[in-house]
């Protein structure tokens, strides 16, 4: 009988406490302390377990591999305040966790919001970073454009608009112990991605207290960055890997080869038959995808 995905997740998995930039982030630990340093950045609305795929096979080719629950999920700290969720505070955060592991740099792989701090650090602080990974998420600045040029994809993130609101989002999602939650994201998915065990543990971190806020809050901060700043455009010199689930329902394929263009080495793979879900929908493919970009990294001393 297959193992459910809790019991593919290492044994020897260690849970800590990290101070970040005003609050207290929960982070999961595997694999040997002096492994080279992979940080996983989740998105909405997951937490640590939504790289549960991911976790057992970095681990068993050698990496030290550091998850965390991002400031506003599960049982990290989860600020009242939009402006506790600016990315310039999330980039701050993944600095924290990489020093916390006692080092300098860390190859970092982000899916969805996780993905776009992962853009953000590797403009901001690219000595922070050894390989950056990428998974169905534009490049901010490819995405700004494709909004303003693109109906289609302007359609596509009307949702975005709806978490505005204040409340009633969290209210409509948050009902009936996560319902909302649960069908979004089943309904993006892939029959049987999401099984019945896996939202049951999703449900009981969306039901802590403040975190349907905080999850939220996320949408909010990017909303008020967009009015007051202009998305970066220069190149990044971090070798970069953008993997791309094709059947994405919010996000065009159409901005992942120019987001893998905007670094001076990057690289795009495309599952066809992949939603926005890649790491679950196709995890030995993706697992594959990353261990092959690290080793890139390694073998070339980068």
């Amino acid at each position: 009988m297959p193992q459910s995905p809790v019991e593919q997740i290492p044994a020897s998995l260690d849970r800590r406490w990290v101070q970040g930039r005003g609050v207290r982030l929960h982070v999961s630990v595997a694999g040997p302390e002096d492994g080279p340093l992979v940080v996983l950045l989740h998105g909405f609305p997951e937490f640590w377990y939504g790289w549960r795929h991911q976790i057992p096979a970095l681990v068993e080719a050698g990496y030290r591999v550091v998850v965390p629950d991002q400031r506003g999920y599960n049982r990290s700290d989860a600020p009242r305040a939009v402006a506790a969720y600016d990315l310039d505070v999330l980039v701050d955060d993944v600095c924290a966790v990489i020093d916390a592991m006692g080092r300098a740099r860390a190859a970092v792989v982000g899916h969805d919001w996780g993905a776009m701090v992962a853009w953000h650090l590797a403009h901001a602080h690219p000595e922070r970073l050894r390989r950056l990974a990428i998974l169905n998420v534009p490049h901010p600045h490819v995405f700004r454009k494709t909004l303003r040029t693109s109906p289609t994809q302007l359609l596509r993130s009307t949702y975005a608009l709806f978490f505005q609101v204040p409340g009633v989002p969290e209210w409509l999602l948050g009902r009936n112990d996560g319902q909302g939650l649960a069908t979004m994201l089943r309904w993006s998915g892939r029959p049987g991605t999401f099984d019945e065990t896996d939202l049951a543990i999703y449900r009981q971190a969306w039901r802590r207290p403040g975190r349907l806020r905080g999850m939220l809050h996320w949408y909010r901060a990017a909303a008020r960055r967009v009015l007051r700043s202009t998305p970066p455009s220069a190149p990044i010199d971090v070798p970069t890997l953008v993997v791309w689930g094709a059947r994405d329902l919010a996000l065009s394929r159409q901005m992942a080869a120019p987001s893998a263009a905007m670094s001076t080495d990057g690289r795009l793979r495309v599952l066809g038959d992949a939603t926005h879900w890649v790491q679950h929908d196709a995890p030995m493919i993706v697992n594959r995808l990353l261990i092959d970009h690290l080793e890139r990294g390694e073998s070339s001393g980068a």
